[in-house]
């Protein structure tokens, strides 16, 4: 566990250093995938097949908001579906401007999930969509859910039925024909509709579960998720006859499960076990306060220190740089040693110093040195004693 959270953040911390960088590729990428499929699926146009124009589109978008992917994968099915016919182009074309409409005001910031639920669909995971759209999205996320798998249906009955609706006839009866089969395609779909109902289910429930104060929250809503999504599913396919492959959705929905652990352990990947509650007021409320740490482990500062040294090129000369280096070890040892001992002996005498300053001196002399002094001060004291005996003489002459 230790290494996949230092992944994890190795992971984090190249992303966060290079941001710059990462955020162009990562549109580059996901405009390359998007045509790719776009041309895999309806590949009527020659031109926009064209591999080198793919990786310009693509490249082109890397340097614009992801939002204009959508845009540019709209413009390039509009330009594919020309090659079929013109009624083809209007029908699709109102059908995206209703869309567009709903998603940017509603959904704006759900630009991943409109351009992935298309591409999960044709990859034959659609139910990672649902899931992870809960988890990491809001109620809105519905609306673009629903968008794409509009789309998605869309473009799969164009590709079904395209000797139909290619076939050029002058008669208006028949192109207001072309217009009702589209029509119908969507409206009279049930199972686009039971996937769409589905889904939206799907992404409330998982969203409402992992937002409640319960431990393991986003395991439950992962797990509820996929069985509501299941449920919906089976019940609408008794009520309409959708004609689903049971085994494809409960392989699909388990593959949704082990998509949604992984989102969860980029995520939401925390420590129920160190978890802590307090209480504290104020003087309008109370506070009940909940804290769950986040697992998280921090990665190591290596440093690496290179020394640069000769090379012997015999036994010899191997021996005498080890007995350098042994000598150059032992002096530097010595003079460590020797410095040790001038530092303490200088502390001592700064102490001594110190000592002094914050106490009186007191100075002890040798008895020969304190004898002579005495001697000195005893005749100093005899000659100032005469000289004042001469003085008084001299004074008292002087009055007489």
């Amino acid at each position: 566990m230790a290494k996949l959270l230092m992944i994890r953040e190795q992971i984090k911390s190249f992303y966060s250093r290079y941001e710059g960088f990462c955020r162009p590729v990562l549109k580059f990428l996901l405009a390359f995938l998007a045509l790719t499929m776009i041309n895999k699926s309806i590949g009527y146009a020659a031109v926009l097949g064209n591999p080198a124009v793919v990786l310009v589109i693509a490249l082109f978008c890397s340097f614009f908001p992801t939002n204009f992917v959508v845009v540019v994968s709209t413009f390039v099915i509009l330009l594919h579906l020309y090659a079929v016919s013109l009624e083809t182009v209007v029908t699709a074309g109102i059908l995206f401007m209703l869309m567009f409409l709903l998603y940017f005001r509603f959904a704006a910031k759900d630009t991943i999930l409109l351009v992935m639920t298309p591409l999960c669909f044709i990859l034959k995971i659609p139910y990672v969509v649902p899931l992870c759209a809960g988890l990491v999205g809001s109620p809105t996320s519905m609306i673009s859910t629903g968008c794409g798998v509009v789309t998605y249906y869309l473009l799969q009955y164009i590709s079904g039925n395209r000797t139909a609706l290619a076939t050029s006839e002058d008669d208006p009866i028949f192109q207001l024909e072309k217009f009702r089969m589209l029509i119908d395609a969507l409206m009279k779909n049930r199972q686009m509709m039971v996937v769409i109902a589905a889904f939206a289910i799907t992404i409330l429930v998982v969203y409402l579960i992992r937002r409640l104060p319960v431990d393991h929250c986003w395991t439950i809503a992962m797990i509820t998720g996929m069985l509501v999504d299941i449920v919906v599913i089976l019940v609408g396919d008794l009520k309409y006859q959708t004609m689903v492959e049971i085994p494809a959705l409960i392989i699909g929905s388990l593959l949704a499960l082990a998509v949604g652990l992984v989102l969860q352990f980029f995520v939401f990947n925390v420590d129920y076990t160190r978890t802590e509650k307090v209480q504290f007021e104020d003087d309008e409320y109370y506070y009940y306060v909940k804290a769950i740490p986040k697992n998280t482990v921090s990665l190591a500062d290596r440093k690496v220190k290179k020394i640069k040294g000769q090379t012997g090129t015999s036994q010899a000369s191997g021996s005498d740089s080890s007995k350098r280096s042994a000598s150059a070890s032992s002096k530097g040892s010595r003079d460590a040693q020797e410095y040790r001992v001038r530092r303490t002996a200088t502390t001592k005498e700064r102490e001594v110093v110190r000592s002094s300053h914050n106490s009186t001196k007191r100075i002890i002399m040798p008895e020969d040195v304190a004898g002579s002094r005495r001697e000195r001060l005893t005749e100093i004291e005899k000659a100032a004693a005469a000289k004042a005996r001469a003085e008084r003489k001299k004074n008292n002459s002087g009055t007489e």
